[in-house]
């Protein structure tokens, strides 16, 4: 079985983000592997040690920053890597995105594509139907299960209330999300094989960018609290300002 998983870097969740220009201010900032991609990359490989052969590749859209990332899903157990890179990446909007990956991945020999499902840093989650839209594959979204069973996708998806199971064929899209499974710690062993492993790194045109961000400001400071009153007496000027000035009633 051949996989394809796509993967990201992004900010670190803890990270404290300062916005210039209409976009993130990477100075100081951590960046880390998707932490939905992480389940992408971990199903892709339990799925090929459960088939007992098969290949796994890592994709990326980035800067050349991004071989780091790529090195880390190499680490956990990929077999090979391919950095699709421009100088925009970073700020590259979904759309966009999956019109660069679709490409790269036509003439690729695949049975499975596995996204996450969104990226945290724009939280979009429009690449995983994107590319599959343009490839023409089925996409299956939000799994938390899935399972290949002659040459069929099983996958389950949480919606309210329950779980919905769907059949597609091979080829197909998924995008992961948590709860499908508990993503490796690459080993010493791993990281030291994945300097070895093949990266090819592609030089890719963005064209133009289909969504415009006209503006981009971190939200207003929260103010400061204030006591209303004090005990039943207070109650009155409570529900007044949470309905006139707060206006949550």
């Amino acid at each position: 079985m051949n996989i394809i998983s796509f993967v990201k870097r992004v900010p670190a969740t803890t990270a404290k983000v300062v916005v210039a220009d209409n976009q993130l201010d990477p100075t100081g900032v951590e960046f880390v592997l998707n932490p939905y991609d992480e389940y992408a990359v971990e199903e892709a490989l339990q799925l090929k040690e459960k088939a007992g052969d098969g290949h796994v590749t890592v994709i990326s859209l980035g800067s050349s920053d991004s071989q780091k990332e790529l090195r880390t899903a190499l680490a956990m157990g990929a077999d090979a890597a391919v950095l699709l890179t421009n100088a925009g990446a970073p700020n590259a909007d979904a759309a966009t995105t999956a019109r660069v990956l679709a490409a790269a991945t036509e003439g690729r020999e695949f049975d499975l594509l596995l996204f996450g499902k969104q990226a945290v840093d724009r939280d979009q989650h429009g690449v995983g139907p994107g590319v599959a839209t343009r490839l023409g594959i089925p996409c299956i979204t939000e799994v938390v299960k899935l399972e290949i069973v002659d040459g069929k996708v099983i996958a389950e998806r949480e919606v309210e209330g329950g779980r919905e199971t769907i059949e597609a064929s091979l080829p197909c899209a998924i995008t992961c999300t948590k709860g499908l499974n508990e993503p490796r710690f690459a080993s010493l062993k791993g990281i030291m094989q994945a300097k070895k492993k093949p990266m090819d790194t592609v030089e890719v045109d963005l064209g133009s960018p289909a969504i415009e961000i006209v503006s981009m400001d971190m939200p207003p400071a929260r103010p400061a609290g204030r006591i209303v009153g004090e005990g039943a007496a207070a109650v009155p000027e409570l529900i007044r300002a949470l309905r006139e000035e707060a206006k949550v009633l």
